[in-house]
């Protein structure tokens, strides 16, 4: 059973328009670089210039975020959800 991975929508013209894609169960970092595979558009907003997972993008597994766990070597089991947040910064201007 694969991964869900749900897109924010500033990630789903570069999968379409889809807010939900398939990913194959692995580590947080290998679902994160098979999406940047089939969809090259999203790497800039995925990862930095070394590779790195972006510091502002937030990744959930089934709802657990991955910093409090193993961060990008978290395990993602089959049939598990993968939710990608950008953080919100902001405030009164």
């Amino acid at each position: 059973m694969p991964v869900s991975v749900r897109l924010p929508t500033v990630l789903r013209p570069h999968a379409a328009g889809q807010s939900v894609v398939e990913a194959s169960p692995g580590t947080v970092g290998a679902i994160v670089t098979e999406l940047v595979g089939r969809f090259p558009g999203m790497k800039g907003n995925l990862l930095t210039d070394s590779g790195e997972l972006q510091r502002f993008v937030n990744i959930y597994v089934n709802d657990e975020d991955i910093r409090y766990l193993d961060k990008a070597d978290t395990a993602v089991a089959d049939g598990a959800e993968l939710t990608i947040l950008p953080a919100v910064a902001g405030g009164l201007a």
